[in-house]
């Protein structure tokens, strides 16, 4: 039955009120973070623009509805944002609440990343609006998040803070980095001009996935899609 949901986070953030805006309210600020997203000031689904200080969105569809707001005070240190999403789930609310609020997480902990170590370097989004690369069928099964892990040379004893080197497809050279988010199911790595993004789908139902946000000048990204596509799907096949 359908039911109406509410996720707010509340974080301050280490940049400008108007870095945040340009990171929440412009599609190459979203590339760097979340993915590339078609964000119109004049659009019908745009509901408040005050820039630097209030976005909101909002698309309708009879009874269901998706929101998005962003709210931005600057603050001595950093910038507030209180964000909130909303809308409604058609069926198994608390599974899709839960997902929503891992995910949610996630994205505003790589926002800061971004803002903290990439602000004013452009970034190019490796990977499927808006689900990255994705597994194959099989990686949605119970073990999908740790056999990716494997594939990646991520060892299981991982954890935040810890220096890794990424396996890499074939034609391309292994990264080194940091793990700078570990969570159950969710695992972000850092490396000099890259965010590694890593999602363990399989706990909500589907495949497994990672997407990249790469800071570097130039970047084939559909030949870089195509590779990691070919090399997810070999491996975790």
């Amino acid at each position: 039955m359908p039911r109406e949901f509410e996720c707010r986070r509340d974080l301050v953030l280490p940049a400008t009120p108007e870095q945040v805006w340009e990171a929440v309210a412009t599609r190459a600020g979203n590339a760097a973070w979340l993915f590339p997203n078609e964000i119109d000031p004049h659009g019908p689904a745009t509901e408040d623009w005050d820039p630097p200080h209030r976005f909101a969105v909002r698309e309708e569809r009879g009874n269901w509805f998706n929101a998005l707001e962003y709210v931005i005070e600057g603050r001595a240190g950093g910038t507030r944002l209180r964000y909130m999403h909303s809308g409604v789930f058609v069926d198994d609310w608390e599974g899709q609440f839960d997902a929503v609020s891992r995910h949610t997480d996630f994205y505003l902990h790589t926002l800061g990343q971004y803002l903290e170590h990439f602000d004013g370097r452009t970034a190019t989004y490796i990977g499927d609006v808006p689900f990255g690369i994705q597994g194959p069928p099989s990686s949605a099964a119970g073990d999908g998040f740790e056999r990716l892990q494997r594939a990646l040379g991520l060892p299981s004893s991982a954890a935040r803070g810890d220096r890794v080197r990424l396996a890499t497809p074939p034609g391309t050279d292994p990264r080194d980095g940091v793990i700078d988010y570990h969570r159950p199911h969710f695992i972000g790595v850092r490396t000099q001009d890259e965010l590694y993004c890593l999602f363990g789908r399989n706990a909500f139902g589907g495949p497994v996935a990672i997407s990249i946000h790469a800071f570097i000048p130039g970047v084939d990204a559909l030949d870089l899609q195509r590779r990691w596509q070919q090399w997810l799907t070999g491996a975790l096949a």
